[in-house]
Formats: structure tokens, C-alpha cells, sequence
């Protein structure tokens, strides 16, 4: 195959929408240690930047309460979930739904959790509450602060599951009361929507059209995207066929040509969930397939949209129901407990990368930091259920522009089928459904990328960095210049006391030590 020439010179900037946003279970579930240990362990290795989720104004977050007669606010439950997310370097991208039982005028609900779907009673109480909300965020945080949250009106209001007989003359009559709403309590303030499904653009003309005719104030809009075909149930799962990555893509996308030519063009788009699979209890969420699958998508994503939230950080989740097993489809970057899955080191690697993108194809990232560090992003490409069976190996060929001459360091780390892959443990482990601790912390260990290292020529300023991945491999790749500091009297032929270079390094791309970052160790 031919080498992949990088150039030196950036091409841009690397786009941030790939960690602007994640997504989580209901906001109530963030009370819980498990989750606030699996969102501390997410912020420390990838950074999301904000974070949405379901059920802000459901019954369990407890806002609106009465006694007697008498109705009350109350925000402890949502000041401890802000606070905790605040404090964890998170701000909140906030879903304002579903709709509090007081306030409701029926009593459709959706989840296991009942989240009550239904138009308010009422839109002055609505209101009312939304403003209450927003309010008490200002006085406890500021309005620096909170003006820096996206306000997203409700959640996929085109299906019947999530707005009573999907009524869009009644979301959009939601929506507006909102968004003035909103803005009453200050200009300043993000809102928007419609934050619909997949397969449902025919909603952004008309929507564009209501918001433009009304001058209803709108600062983003939002969509969902997911690439599974219809569910095949067993017992506590699904299957589901999945379309090509691009798919994804096309969908990132969608909002932008559906709003071209309308007042709406031009709006900063959100793509407030995606994933392979809607559903949270699809395995293919624990495989490092679905880390493969996504790589192209987190590295050409945002070309597309100012953000694309992945759904979800960890699997305290329980929309279908409580999860009966550690592994069990969920849509986690990280199980119960902390164990990480292959797309989380995905993100992790993303997080690592350099500030300035020198390359992008089908199979790699490369990119490069002001001090000479260049990084490199590579995966096997797949294409879904209609697509080619994976090979054992696929191989990645570059040149790498690397400052100064010598040699080169370089750290590679992999997650494939075998290595770093928490859920093929599992599987050879007997697919315990309730680990021991010492099961846990054995998973935990075997989670952790496969890690090699070796010195490289540097030729012309230039390093040729040959990789080969296994099947549904995603590496993540180091180059540093190297620095030689003299150290007066070393001498590595002497270190069993004698003239002997048994234990003298190996020349810089030759022996194990380069095999091992080849991948090719063992071949």
C-alpha cells in the first residue's frame, strides 16, 4: 500500500464538537455515587463540556411541591446535581421536561420512570416554573454562568413515546411559549429545539416557517441521530442491523440542508444525542466495533455541526428498566462501577489529540501541538450489517513531519477485539452478571489500552510510522522529538560490570521494542 505523505502545515484547527456535550440518564440519577465516581472518572480522561439529559422538571427531582393547598418550588435535588456537575469542570445543556404531574393535562408517560409526556394544563404554570428555574439558577450561579447553558425545549416531541399523539401544532405552540419565556427572564439566555428524531426532518420547514412567521426567538436548533434499523427483542436486549458510519454523517448534516434558504440557516446546530443504536440495551455498545464504527464520525463530525452529544457517559441508566447485568448493551462510555468500554478510550484518545489537524483520511487522524508532539488517530474501517466482513489486520502508512533530526519517541496504544477490551474479558470471564470486587477490579485491569514504545529515525525530518491494526482496532500514536541529555560516565555497555552490550539499546527502529509499535511483533 502506498505511505500517506502528512504535510507540516496545519490545515485548522482540530473542531471541538466532539466533546462540546454528553448525554445521561435522567438528571435524577446524578444523586447517586456510581454515577458521580463514573462522571469524575469521564471528566479526568476526556472533558466533556456540557452534559444533557432527561427529567429536569419530572416528579423525582421533586420542583414543584404542594401541601395544603399550598404550592412551592423547590430546587435541592437540581442545586445538587448543578453543583455536582459544575464542580466536576461540566456545565449543564439543559432539556426542560418532562412535565411535573401537577402540571399536566393527562397522564401519558413514558420510561420506567415514568416521565410524564403530556402538554401542560396550563402554559402560565408552565411558564411560570421554567422562569422560577432560571431564576433561582441566575441568583445561585450568575448569569455569566447560566447564560453559558443551551435551554433545549423538551425531547423529541415527533413520536407518540415522548409528546402526547407527537402534536406538532401543540410543541410548537410549546415551544414559543417557552422561548419567550425564556428570554423574558433574560435576553441573554440560549434556546431552541426541536430536537427531533431520526427520520423526521419533514419537521423543519414548518417549524422554521412557525418560529419565522411569530418572530419566536430561537438561537439553535437540535436534532437526533442513530444508524440501527428496527429492534429484535430477547429477553433483557435487542438486536438491531446497523448502516454505514456515514450514515451518521449524513444525518449531522441533515439539519443544515433542510434549513437552507430559511430564516433558520445559519443557527448553531446541536446534535443533542447520537449513537449507533437508540436503544440501551443493544451489546454492540460494549464492542470495539462500535469504537471503530464512531471514529470516523468523532474525527469529521465537526466539519458538520457545532456539537454532537454522545448518549451516554455512563449506564446508570434505566429507561427500559433497572439493567439486570455489569454488561448489558447499555449506552455507556462506562459500565456500572467504572469499567471502561472500547469507545471510551476512543474518546479518551480524542482527548489527547493535538490542537492542529495535519491529516484526515478514511482510516486516521493526524494532528500536532506548537511543541513539535504529533499525534495520530487510526482505526480499521467497517461498514455496518450490508458491509464487508473486517480482515484479521488492516494497515496504516504514514509520514510524519517531526522536528529536528535523530530520533524520534513513540508510545502507541490499542484497543481491538482482545486488547483493552473490558467486555471480551467478560465474555472469556463467563459473563458474570454480578462481578465479584475482584472480578471488578480484574475487568478494570484489563480495560486499560495495550501500551509499546520505541525510538524512530528521524530522516529528513521525517519519521515513517508503518501500523498494522487488528480486527476493529483503534490506536492512538505519540511522536515526541527527542532531546538527548549527555550523561558524563554512562555507558549502557557496562551495566553488568563489565564490556558487554547485552543489555545496550537496540537502534532506533529496529529490534522488539519497534515491532511492537508496528504491531507486527509475533507475524
Amino acid at each position: 500500500m502506498s505511505r500517506v505523505v502528512v504535510p507540516a502545515q496545519p490545515i485548522g484547527p482540530l473542531p471541538e464538537a466532539w466533546r462540546a456535550c454528553v448525554g445521561t440518564g435522567r438528571l435524577n440519577l446524578a444523586l447517586r455515587s456510581d454515577y458521580r465516581d463514573s462522571l469524575a472518572l469521564t471528566q479526568r480522561a476526556i472533558g466533556f463540556r456540557h452534559i444533557r439529559g432527561h427529567g429536569l422538571l419530572s416528579d423525582d427531582m421533586g420542583v414543584l411541591r404542594e401541601s395544603q393547598g399550598v404550592t412551592r418550588y423547590a430546587f435541592s435535588y437540581v442545586d445538587q446535581v448543578h453543583d455536582a456537575f459544575l464542580g466536576l469542570g461540566i456545565k449543564p445543556f439543559v432539556e426542560l421536561g418532562f412535565m411535573p404531574s401537577a402540571l399536566a393535562s393527562g397522564d401519558q408517560t413514558v420510561f420506567w420512570w415514568k416521565g410524564n409526556v403530556t402538554p401542560p394544563r396550563d402554559y402560565r404554570e408552565w411558564t411560570d416554573l421554567v422562569q422560577a428555574f432560571l431564576r433561582h439558577s441566575i441568583e445561585r450561579y450568575g448569569l455569566a454562568e447560566v447564560a453559558s447553558w443551551p435551554v433545549e425545549v423538551w425531547n423529541e416531541p415527533n413520536l407518540v413515546d415522548f409528546w402526547q399523539g407527537a402534536d406538532q401544532a401543540e410543541y410548537f405552540r410549546l415551544y414559543e411559549e417557552t422561548a419567550r419565556a425564556v428570554k423574558d427572564v433574560d435576553a441573554s439566555l440560549q434556546v431552541g429545539g426541536p430536537a427531533i428524531s431520526p427520520g423526521a426532518d419533514e419537521w423543519f420547514a414548518p417549524f422554521a416557517e412557525f418560529v419565522a412567521s411569530r418572530d419566536v426567538p430561537i438561537d439553535f436548533v437540535s436534532r437526533h441521530a442513530y444508524s440501527t434499523g428496527p429492534a429484535q427483542h430477547i429477553p433483557f436486549g435487542v438486536y438491531q442491523t446497523l448502516l454505514t458510519p456515514q450514515a451518521l454523517l449524513d444525518q449531522f448534516d441533515a439539519p443544515r440542508r433542510e434549513l437552507a434558504g430559511t430564516g433558520l440557516a445559519g443557527l448553531p446546530v446541536h446534535i443533542t444525542e447520537f449513537n449507533t443504536s437508540y436503544r440501551p440495551d443493544n451489546p454492540i455498545h460494549d464492542t470495539a466495533y462500535n469504537a471503530a464504527y464512531l471514529a470516523p464520525v468523532l474525527a469529521g463530525g465537526g466539519d458538520l455541526v457545532d456539537s454532537f452529544s454522545y448518549w451516554t457517559f455512563c449506564d446508570v441508566f434505566e429507561e427500559q428498566d433497572v439493567p439486570t447485568s455489569l454488561f448489558h448493551g447499555g449506552f455507556g462510555l462506562l459500565t456500572h462501577r467504572q469499567v471502561p468500554k472500547p469507545t471510551f478510550h476512543l474518546y479518551a484518545f480524542m482527548a489527547r489529540m493535538g490542537a492542529q489537524v495535519l491529516a484526515r483520511g478514511e482510516d486516521h487522524l493526524v494532528c500536532a501541538d506548537d511543541d513539535g508532539r504529533v499525534t495520530v488517530l487510526a482505526w480499521q474501517p467497517v461498514g455496518g450489517t450490508q458491509g464487508d466482513a473486517a480482515a484479521s489486520s488492516h494497515e496504516v502508512r504514514l509520514s510524519l513531519p517531526v522536528a529536528g533530526q535523530g530520533t524520534a519517541f513513540v508510545t502507541r496504544e490499542r484497543v481491538n477485539d482482545q486488547d483493552g477490551n473490558a467486555f471480551a474479558a467478560w465474555r472469556e470471564l463467563g459473563r458474570p452478571m454480578s462481578p465479584t470486587e475482584r472480578e471488578l477490579d480484574l475487568l478494570r485491569d484489563l480495560a486499560r489500552p495495550a501500551v509499546s514504545h520505541a525510538a524512530l529515525p528521524v530522516v529528513d525530518g521525517r519519521v515513517d510510522l508503518d501500523l498494522t491494526l487488528a480486527r476493529h482496532e483503534v490506536t492512538f500514536v505519540e511522536v515526541r522529538p527527542v532531546r538527548s541529555t549527555v550523561h558524563d560516565g554512562l555507558d549502557d555497555r557496562r551495566l553488568l560490570g563489565a564490556d558487554d552490550d547485552r543489555l545496550v539499546a537496540e537502534a532506533p527502529g529496529a529490534g522488539r521494542a519497534a515491532r511492537l509499535v508496528r504491531g507486527t511483533e509475533g507475524r
